[in-house]
């Protein structure tokens, strides 16, 4: 052969090989990390949500996240919630976390400073994760649902911030029934009401 053509076929090979690397890495990403949006139709209603008693009654204006580590919904609200929880809490708003029972995982470092609420009466009732309760400084449930519509949550799109900017303005709100349209997971059900049926 060729030194010339021995080149080129060797650089041809090569750039084949490189060109299947990629495509292999690339579908392990895909398969692995992306996940097609599948949008989920919840009716939020706070009706039995209730502060454990020790944070019940008047106070701060309290926010409770649910969440759910094995949830990929989580992740397009975690920012969000880092940036709110660090423009709040010099406003006197506390944050709490309730996790979904008998999962297993922790809240990203950046939300390492919301409270854990391991029990919170009524949360076996929500029907689906990541949500949001929010009572305002008398103690009484002011905002029950999800963060926003649609895949992500950010400023733009979000339904907690102004519920919190009215609540610090002094201003009544009530909206603890909400019907929304997003990226959810479900929450459990309470396994008392199925072994009673």
């Amino acid at each position: 052969m060729r030194p010339a053509y021995r080149t080129t076929l060797l650089a041809s090979l090569l750039a084949l090989v490189c060109a299947g690397v990629l495509w292999a890495a690339y579908d392990w990403f895909q398969g692995r990390y992306l996940r097609a949006f599948s949008s989920h139709t919840a009716v939020f209603s706070g009706d039995p949500l209730r502060l454990p008693d020790n944070l019940a009654g008047p106070g701060a204006i309290r926010l409770v996240h649910f969440w759910d580590p094995a949830c990929p919904c989580n992740v397009g609200n975690q920012q969000h919630l880092t940036e709110m929880v660090e423009h709040y809490v010099p406003q006197g708003v506390e944050f709490y976390a309730v996790q979904k029972p008998g999962s297993h995982g922790q809240l990203p470092s950046t939300l390492s400073s919301l409270k854990t609420i391991t029990i919170l009466p009524g949360s076996e009732q929500i029907p689906a994760s990541p949500a949001v309760a929010i009572w305002d400084r008398s103690g009484k449930l002011a905002y029950f649902g999800p963060y926003s519509e649609g895949l992500t949550c950010n400023s733009s799109n979000s339904f907690i911030e102004p519920i919190l900017q009215a609540l610090n303005e002094g201003r009544a709100v009530n909206a603890t029934h909400t019907l929304a349209v997003g990226c959810y997971c479900p929450w459990p059900v309470d396994t008392n009401l199925e072994t009673k049926k």
